[in-house]
């Protein structure tokens, strides 16, 4: 089978749906492997907060980018494409398909169209805008980014302060405005891809997450974020579960009002991953107990 030939077959969705068990299941069906494109859990010592997949499911199918940073590296989706895509080719030479699994919308994306080519950051500009960001918040990204480039405020992820200081940067950088510098140009894959998205019923997956969240502080969650709490200020640590907890510690709220927060923040954060995937015209959606569905589509389009 030429390379053009061969099918990334991605499972993708919100957390907590069941994304998880449903690639294994792939996986051992397809005898193949699997890439992560959680970005969540690319961390190794964030190990109960991101619950990523335990260690008798890595055993029974491999995995690529499951914990294998450093919470201290500087990562982020443009290094994540490179090194996704120099995998995936060459696992194209054993396998005929692969299964890529997560909820990170613009990771997938990356590995399946490529991203933009922009300058790399300026550190004492990154700095500034990390500084901003800690002392005065995310209120105060949003009105620089208005400010500089009201098209892209009105496009990106606003709870998202990642995408919201990269855009900065390159603004800053440049002089020029972020949207008029993104091509959105894809770039050519040598093989073929194939979207699976799985949800739920919104009260069936609202309390499988506030489930989660429960189980994960029963594994020791608490514990592993007081381990961390010194290296808060990490971008890696500035996602969902961390920082409610840190505020818990902060002392700034109790600790059932930072269990609370988790809760509904996540929910929250499943709600964006799905308006995220909903405006892919290509995604076919399946409940993820319709594993066999979900083999024989597969099947039947690799067919075609």
């Amino acid at each position: 089978m030429k390379n053009y030939d061969k099918q990334l077959i991605v499972i993708a969705g919100p957390t907590a749906v069941g994304k998880t068990s449903v690639s294994i299941e792939l996986a051992k069906l397809l005898k193949t492997e699997i890439i992560s494109a959680d970005s969540r859990q690319f961390y190794k010592e964030m190990k109960i907060g991101t619950a990523p997949p335990k260690s008798q499911e890595l055993n029974e199918v491999k995995h690529h980018f499951i914990g294998h940073l450093s919470i201290k590296e500087n990562y982020d989706v443009s290094k994540y494409e490179t090194d996704a895509i120099y995998t995936i080719n060459k696992l194209f030479y054993k396998y005929s398909s692969l299964v890529m699994v997560g909820g990170s919308g613009l990771y997938i994306n990356a590995v399946l169209h490529g991203i933009d080519d922009l300058p790399d950051p300026d550190k004492t500009t990154r700095n500034y805008l990390k500084t901003l960001y800690d002392s005065e918040g995310i209120t105060s990204l949003r009105i620089l980014l208005k400010e500089l480039d009201p098209e892209y405020y009105s496009q990106v992820d606003l709870m998202n302060h990642i995408r919201i200081i990269r855009a900065l940067e390159v603004c800053l950088a440049t002089g020029q405005k972020f949207s008029l510098l993104r091509k959105n140009v894809g770039k050519k894959r040598k093989f073929k891809h194939i979207i699976i998205g799985l949800n739920r019923d919104k009260e069936e997956l609202y309390s499988l997450i506030n489930t989660r969240v429960d189980i994960m502080l029963e594994n020791g969650f608490l514990e592993e974020a007081k381990k961390l709490y010194p290296f808060r200020n990490f971008n890696a640590l500035k996602t969902v579960g961390y920082k409610e907890l840190f505020e818990y510690f902060d002392g700034k709220i109790s600790l059932d009002r930072a269990i609370e927060k988790i809760k509904t923040n996540s929910r929250r954060y499943a709600k964006r991953q799905l308006t995220w995937f909903r405006k892919t015209p290509e995604i076919k959606w399946f409940n993820p107990s319709e594993i066999n569905m979900i083999y024989k589509y597969i099947l039947s389009v690799q067919s075609i």
